[in-house]
């Protein structure tokens, strides 16, 4: 079986001054003519392209493809990292990049103020807020919204109304008594090195293998598990040099 251009046709009239050009329905404008070109089924299989979700950027998969996670959609999105601030802070940067706002309600201050500083190039894309003092941020499908929570182990639930492209990022230092609760409610679960004892317990929510209970303790820096109930997957963060410059390499423990 071949698959076959459509013939080459005469060439038509320029348009006269003040007439829009008309445009072929699917194909767009009419572009250089070119001879036809003929592919064979067997030609097809060679062909492959690098198409993936649209997302964020967060890091590399065992066989070195880039991994991309699509934080914003048409609904709303929970995210839960049981990790460092730096990883968090890395996802905050990069959501950025790609056009989001990102606001971080967060009783460490001291850790978000230079990243709020430095992102954007002088424009508020990355805004800090006290615990309780976060308000409804407006978000839709040309200005996207990233909510990270750095609370503590025990975040308290949010005031925030679920809202279509809005997505949260809930970072969990180590698991607290409710960590139960965070992560059965999560859409996605980000795991970085933790103790035996959390392993089990993120073993049992996220139904993971015993061979991933197994490997969480051992981690490196760089390394975080992202989960869902029927998926699972390893992923290596690597800073490039600015994100390096503003805050420093790798690191679980801050």
């Amino acid at each position: 079986m071949a698959y076959q251009t459509r013939p080459a046709t005469a060439p038509q009239p320029a348009p006269e001054r003040g007439r829009i050009a008309r445009i072929r329905a699917g194909f767009g404008l009419r572009g250089p003519r070119r001879e036809q070109h003929v592919l064979s089924t067997a030609d097809l299989s060679a062909l492959s392209f690098p198409v993936g979700d649209d997302g964020v950027l967060i890091g590399v998969d065992p066989d070195h493809r880039p991994a991309v996670l699509g934080l914003f959609r048409p609904s709303s999105y929970d995210v839960v990292l049981v990790g460092g601030v730096w990883t968090a802070q890395i996802l905050a940067l990069r959501a950025a990049a790609v056009g989001a706002r990102v606001a971080v309600e967060t009783a460490r201050p001291q850790f978000w103020a230079p990243l709020a500083q430095a992102a954007g190039g002088g424009q508020p894309c990355v805004t800090v807020h006290q615990i309780g003092r976060l308000g409804a941020q407006g978000a839709s499908v040309a200005a996207p919204v990233l909510v990270v929570r750095d609370l503590g182990p025990r975040p308290p639930r949010s005031r925030l109304s679920a809202t279509p492209w809005q997505s949260t990022l809930t970072l969990l230092p180590y698991l607290g008594p409710n960590a139960a609760r965070v992560l059965n409610a999560a859409d996605l679960v980000g795991v970085q090195r933790v103790s035996p004892q959390e392993a089990e317990l993120v073993g049992r929510v996220m139904t993971l293998s015993r061979q991933d209970v197994a490997a969480l303790p051992t981690l490196g820096d760089d390394l975080t598990i992202w989960a869902t109930r029927i998926r699972r997957q390893y992923i290596r963060t690597e800073p490039v040099q600015s994100e390096h410059q503003l805050l420093g390499p790798p690191r679980r423990v801050d």
